[in-house]
């Protein structure tokens, strides 16, 4: 399936030119149980409907930025940096 994600810096492209580095999570602390980190790494929500994620532009810019989507229809609602609030 083909939809459209807008990179912050080069704008409205398609999905092939991305790579998705999944659902932002909170990262435990460094001295975090295994059992935490297992979590982290392995555990998905799957939400269904918006959901805050990474996205790589491979084929563009080279950066790395997060994009609110919903998983029911693969609309890109928004885009932006990691320090940027949204």
């Amino acid at each position: 399936m083909s939809f459209l994600v807008h990179c912050p810096q080069c704008g409205p492209r398609s999905v092939y030119e991305f790579r998705f580095g999944g659902e932002v999570k909170q990262r435990p602390a460094a001295n975090a149980s295994e059992a935490a980190w297992a979590n982290y790494i392995y555990t998905k929500s799957n939400e269904a409907g918006v959901q805050k994620e990474w996205w790589f532009h491979r084929s563009g810019c080279r950066q790395w930025f997060q994009a609110l989507r919903n998983t029911l229809t693969n609309e890109v609602q928004e885009t932006f940096f990691p320090d940027e609030t949204t």
